[in-house]
């Protein structure tokens, strides 16, 4: 259908990215292709080493799993998006397809091992979460391509990760997001993953901050070059949420404190993780 309508048609899923758009006028598709016939493209399955998500996959149904609470950051993410009602349409697919720079879900599968299968008319394709997303709004998708899975790695033993927004109310989009993941043994992290969300046009992976902690014991010096080295690399726009200096101020708090989960939950510590309201 994408292929017969041209350029005009836009695909529907959750509809919670595409609607309002569509309802302030930037976007105005002559067509919409409903996905939500289709049978057997929503699920959450463990296969080997990874998680598999269908791309129809709402964020409640996420929240709710026990399978997807194997990665702690996956069900902070899914349980922190905006409201019940949106999470009860919103969909892991549409998220990632819309690359809203505001969004939750490009931020936290950045520092997991994510990668989406594409099916178009020309056949299958998978495609790492860095190289699809490239720009604001912008992915590698053709037009006539969607989104039909995500797939995430299982992280090793040792592993624990933690995803922190600061929001002004809950339905609305993030003033600043981090994710952390890292991998720990003994007390020192052997590898770290940050992303950054709403302080660039899309997410920041500030890789001076994960050398600060790669190779390091978990202690405050180290912590602490952390997040100033993220709010260094963070690069927002001021807007009616805040000054560029307030989100950087703000980046590098939300880093400690999900260093600080992150590492909690690499020791096998059961840590409970909320966004942050003004």
């Amino acid at each position: 259908m994408l292929s017969q309508l041209g350029e005009e048609a836009k695909l529907l899923a959750g509809g919670q990215s595409l609607i309002p758009l569509m309802k302030l006028r930037f976007a105005n598709p002559k067509h919409l292709v409903d996905l939500n016939f289709i049978p057997g493209i929503s699920y959450i399955k463990e296969d080997k080493s990874a998680l598999r998500f269908g791309a129809l996959t709402r964020h409640s149904d996420i929240e709710n799993s026990t399978t997807a609470a194997k990665i702690p950051i996956i069900h902070d993410c899914a349980a922190g998006i905006a409201d019940v009602q949106i999470r009860n349409r919103g969909t892991i697919g549409g998220s990632l397809a819309e690359a809203d720079p505001s969004g939750d879900w490009a931020v936290v599968l950045s520092t997991l091992d994510t990668s989406l299968r594409c099916i178009g008319r020309k056949g299958e394709r998978a495609i790492p979460l860095q190289k699809f997303i490239t720009d604001a709004y912008t992915t590698v998708l053709a037009k006539d391509e969607i989104v039909s899975e995500v797939l995430v790695k299982i992280p090793p033993t040792g592993s624990g990760g933690a995803y922190l927004a600061f929001k002004r109310a809950a339905p609305v989009y993030p003033t600043a997001s981090a994710a952390v993941q890292l991998v720990m043994a003994e007390g020192v992290c052997k590898e770290a993953a940050i992303a950054l969300g709403c302080v660039g046009l899309t997410t920041i992976r500030p890789r001076e901050a994960e050398a600060a902690l790669s190779g390091k014991a978990m202690d405050e010096k180290a912590i602490g070059a952390a997040a100033e080295a993220a709010r260094v690399a963070a690069d927002p726009q001021p807007d009616m949420r805040g000054s560029a200096e307030y989100k950087r101020t703000l980046v590098a708090a939300l880093v400690k404190r999900a260093i600080a989960a992150a590492v909690s939950r690499a020791r096998g510590e059961r840590v409970e993780v909320s966004h942050l309201y003004a």
